[in-house]
């Protein structure tokens, strides 16, 4: 995304989700400052510029039905915001920090080099969280199950044996993964 695009974003957030929720009377949260409201409705706005007028209609009925608070008057906080959204809309993951500086580490080129980075993608997109040695040991070994499946899949097509639609989707979303 080019700065007008994330700029033209940033505004629609403001427009279709922040202002409305305002409007129905929703406050700041308590624990913030004015300051530090309109700095997290800035950051929100930078982090949701990605999202279609569709799905920020959405992310909006969402937390107008599910305000924050005691009294259930306060905006939610941004990181409830954007758990949210990321199920409504999951963002670009070449976006994300974390997911490039995994790849860019030692770990990420030794899952490229030896096959497992599909499944690594998958753990850091649920996990969102530098894998521990636990989630390591877990994600090598999905990475065997799937790198014999599609061994196996890749041994049949050579043959030119019948490959369900299934096992060749499959494949071909484990390959671009790659």
């Amino acid at each position: 995304m080019n700065s007008a695009e994330q700029a033209a974003g940033e505004k629609r957030v403001r427009e279709q989700l922040v202002t409305p929720l305002l409007r129905r009377g929703l406050t700041k949260p308590a624990s913030l400052t004015k300051d530090q409201f309109e700095d997290m409705v800035q950051d929100l706005c930078a982090r949701l510029a990605y999202m279609s007028d569709v799905n920020l209609a959405a992310l909006e009925e969402q937390a107008a039905a599910s305000p924050s608070g005691k009294d259930h008057d306060r905006f939610p906080i941004a990181n409830k915001l954007l758990e949210w959204a990321a199920v409504i809309q999951r963002p670009d993951e070449s976006n994300s920090p974390l997911i490039r500086a995994v790849f860019a580490h030692d770990l990420g080129k030794d899952a490229v080099r030896d096959d497992w980075a599909p499944e690594l993608l998958v753990d850091l997109r649920k996990s969102r969280r530098w894998p521990t040695e636990f989630a390591l040991k877990r994600i090598l070994e999905s990475a065997k199950g799937a790198r014999d499946r599609q061994h196996s899949i890749e041994r049949r097509l050579a043959r030119a044996e019948s490959v369900s639609i299934i096992d060749a989707g499959w494949r071909d979303k484990r390959i671009a993964a790659m």
